[in-house]
């Protein structure tokens, strides 16, 4: 097959395929806390043992980026990217800085610094719970999407933590409970492929989660969990406090959700996400609505 403009990227990313080595899976772990966040060194302790981990993370906060790719990212002189040396009970094969979003981090990943394409890559663990309609909000999911865009099985964990720590990660977190479900749910990744249209699992661990604490699989809530703060309804603004809360309609609330599974029940949220964002309605039903509204509302113009 002749390799055109449109198929070379599928192309690259089958060869970086062909190279995976199924006795020691490649795990790629980023994040969107930046590079010197405890959690990520948490989420690489916890999958050591499990194959070949590399790290690639943004070198600054980078939270609230979504799958962003700012292209100023890239308009610098120096390189993007900068290899680093991480704390010595963090066994990384590889560890390097990327000057750009989580999202950036892994595709420099796998279109310039490695050789084989990763069996899986862990988002996190995120200071900071990712639910609701807020979850396209997140870099941590962000970063997983990206890699779900060239097929590769990811994770996003994130831990519930005070709203002080989302922007200043801090060492006061004890992240052994999400560190247990990270390597938990990454091993069930590795064992085998997991159903058609589950893209990426998004892991919300409680704050007070212990590794006995229960799991399940839920669905992303409508609600949006996190809302603005409106400037004047605080007398004294605190310009470093984020700029929303966390508002929660519990009559509303469906009992099958990631928020409901991590508020109410107090459990671990597993929640499969698809790329594809298509809604679930009856397509024909919906095209004659929409051709009975359109002809009724005649040519116009």
């Amino acid at each position: 097959m002749e390799i055109t403009p449109a198929n070379r990227a599928f192309a690259y990313v089958a060869s970086l395929r062909a190279r995976r080595d199924a006795t020691r899976p490649l795990i790629l772990v980023t994040n969107d806390d930046g590079i010197t966040s405890p959690g990520l060194y948490a989420a690489v302790r916890a999958v050591a043992d499990l194959g070949e981990v590399v790290v690639v993370a943004p070198r600054r906060q980078f939270s609230n980026a979504g799958r962003c790719h700012p292209p100023s990212a890239w308009w610098r002189e120096r390189s993007p990217t900068e290899r680093i040396a991480l704390p010595a009970d963090c066994p990384a094969t590889l560890a390097y800085i990327v000057d750009g979003s989580p999202a950036q981090a892994v595709a420099y990943a796998w279109i310039h610094l490695l050789t084989r394409l990763p069996d899986l890559v862990i988002s996190g663990i995120n200071y900071g719970e990712n639910l609701g309609s807020a979850t396209t909000v997140s870099g941590t999911v962000g970063a997983a999407i990206e890699a779900a865009c060239v097929g590769i099985p990811a994770l996003a964990v994130s831990l519930q933590t005070r709203p002080d720590f989302y922007y200043y990660p801090s060492e006061q977190v004890d992240f052994r409970a999400a560190a247990h479900f990270t390597r938990l749910f990454a091993r069930a990744v590795l064992a085998g492929t997991l159903p058609a249209d589950v893209d990426v699992l998004k892991i919300d661990v409680p704050a007070d989660a212990t590794p006995e604490t229960p799991w399940q699989v839920t669905r992303v809530s409508r609600q949006p969990y996190y809302v603005p703060v409106i400037p004047h309804e605080s007398a004294t603004p605190d310009p470093n406090a984020p700029d929303y809360r966390i508002e929660i309609d519990l009559e509303t609330l469906e009992p099958d959700s990631d928020i409901y599974a991590l508020v109410v029940a107090r459990t671990v949220s597993v929640c499969p996400l698809s790329l594809d964002l298509s809604s679930r309605v009856d397509r024909r039903q919906l095209q004659r609505l929409l051709a009975e509204r359109t002809a009724a509302g005649g040519g116009g113009g």
